[in-house]
């Protein structure tokens, strides 16, 4: 029996992540777990304290970890600007025998600016002005890692995924 997968998407609001995180479940037949959903359940009306986030990333890892324990893949989409979060993933993914991979989405300032500024019915609350304070405290990604850059095409960014993740999880 092939391992389960743990895939983490991580960056910056606004970059991406989400649409590429859904490509990548939708490619795979994964579970995905997006850590704007799970704060709205968890706090309706969210204050974005460091005990709501903390709530969040417990709950969105527990997910990843009751899934992956069944042997179904996960893709996980959320900042994960804190390395001890990104830690505590691939701890999860140690613990129950999973694969996993982490995936940096970037995305040129302006292009942010842009879809931020455009969003209409985003389940983030997330404005650019939170984009630059937390591209001043993310931790730098010191774990292997691969990077996708979402400035171009939806097709753009397909394509990068498709070569540098999903072609090698298909071999495996």
């Amino acid at each position: 029996m092939a391992r389960p997968t743990l895939i983490v998407y991580c960056g910056l609001p606004g970059v991406g992540k989400s649409v590429a995180s859904a490509y990548t479940a939708e490619q795979l037949g994964a579970e995905r777990y997006r850590s704007d959903r799970v704060r709205k359940r968890l706090f309706p009306d969210p204050d974005y304290t460091s005990e709501e986030t903390d709530a969040t990333y417990t709950e969105l890892l527990g997910l990843a970890r009751e899934d992956l324990s069944a042997g179904t893949d996960v893709v996980l989409d959320a900042t994960f600007q804190s390395k001890p979060y990104r830690d505590r993933a691939g701890e999860i993914a140690d613990a129950v025998g999973a694969d996993c991979t982490f995936v940096h989405v970037d995305c040129d300032l302006s292009v942010v600016k842009d879809r931020i500024e455009s969003r209409t019915d985003s389940v983030s609350d997330a404005r650019f002005e939170q984009y630059l304070q937390l591209r001043e405290t993310f931790d730098p990604l010191d774990c292997d890692h691969l990077t996708i850059d979402n400035s171009g095409s939806l097709e753009d960014t397909y394509t990068q995924i498709d070569r540098a993740l999903l072609a090698p999880v298909a071999t495996q």
